[in-house]
């Protein structure tokens, strides 16, 4: 899937998409369950925007991973909102209690009829055997 650049680090000005909203939404689920706050990694930012204008599939790099895909508009927010309430794997990503550094990008693609949403965590979680806190 070829996807132009419709949001990310550097354009943070629409509503729910900005750093400050992706932190806000992944820190609110952490402190439902006592885990500390995120913040914000330019690097993995960069990388995860890089990344996804290439392909809408989980890269297998060093850093866990939250991928979203919507046929209409997705905010980054709703995105982590979908994690949060609907897949017990995104969700425990999301809430990894090692996981501290957070960079995520949202891209349009296949002309502006789809939206992908990835949220790059490091260190990764998910780790076989481990609970998540």
């Amino acid at each position: 899937i070829l996807c132009l650049v419709a949001l990310a680090t550097t354009q943070l000005s629409s509503a729910q998409n900005s750093q400050q909203d992706y932190l806000r939404a992944h820190n609110e689920a952490r402190a439902s369950v006592r885990i500390g706050p995120m913040r914000w990694d330019n690097k993995g930012s960069g990388l995860t925007l890089n990344y996804a204008n290439q392909t809408l599939v989980h890269s297998g790099g060093p850093y866990g991973e939250n991928l979203a895909w919507s046929s209409g508009d997705l905010t980054g927010t709703a995105a982590v909102k979908l994690w949060v309430e609907r897949d017990q794997r995104h969700y425990t990503q999301v809430v990894w209690h090692n996981s501290v550094r957070l960079g995520c990008a949202r891209v349009k693609c296949n002309n502006n009829r789809g939206t992908f949403v990835i949220c790059s965590y490091d260190p990764p979680g998910n780790v076989a055997g481990k609970r998540p806190y």
